[in-house]
């Protein structure tokens, strides 16, 4: 789990770097199941490859967690639960697996970019990571996320 405090610090900073940044403390999160895993979808953040997530609408329904929202703002954290961007959801889009389009794919920025790569990773994610009992199915409403870097890494960075 991530430091608090430093979350915390890194917030301040980067309303330091940024001014217009809200006073609350957004939700901290990272991408992924295992620590390699964040590591290697925020690089991909970071170097403005990935500028969108998929998430399975029934591990919202699951854990209770709200939906993310147009314009709201996150902490990534890396795989050991350090702060190290920013970003702000820009377009949030809820469709079938089977929807899920060619572009969204490409915008998740992972593997050759292709559908067939995104279906085939995310099939594997929700069968093995599921927090529901349903894991995956073709028609499985999944919340496809845009977002935009607001600030890699630390605001000194």
């Amino acid at each position: 789990m991530s430091d608090r405090t430093a979350i915390e610090d890194y917030w301040r900073d980067a309303r330091t770097a940024l001014p217009d940044l809200p006073e609350a403390l957004p939700e901290a999160w990272g991408f992924g199941a295992t620590p390699e895993h964040a590591d290697e979808l925020l690089a991909l953040v970071l170097a403005g490859i990935k500028v969108g997530t998929a998430s399975s609408l029934w591990d919202y329904e699951e854990s209770g967690e709200p939906l993310p929202e147009v314009g709201e703002l996150s902490i990534i954290l890396d795989g050991t639960g350090a702060p190290r961007a920013v970003i702000e959801t820009t377009a949030i889009d809820i469709v079938p697996f089977d929807d899920v389009d060619d572009e969204h794919a490409f915008a998740e920025g992972e593997g050759d970019r292709t559908l067939a790569h995104w279906r085939e990773v995310h099939e594997r994610y929700w069968r093995t990571h599921s927090e529901n009992p349903r894991g995956y199915a073709p028609d499985m409403p999944v919340v496809c996320e845009r977002f935009r870097l607001l600030l890699p890494q630390g605001a000194d960075d």
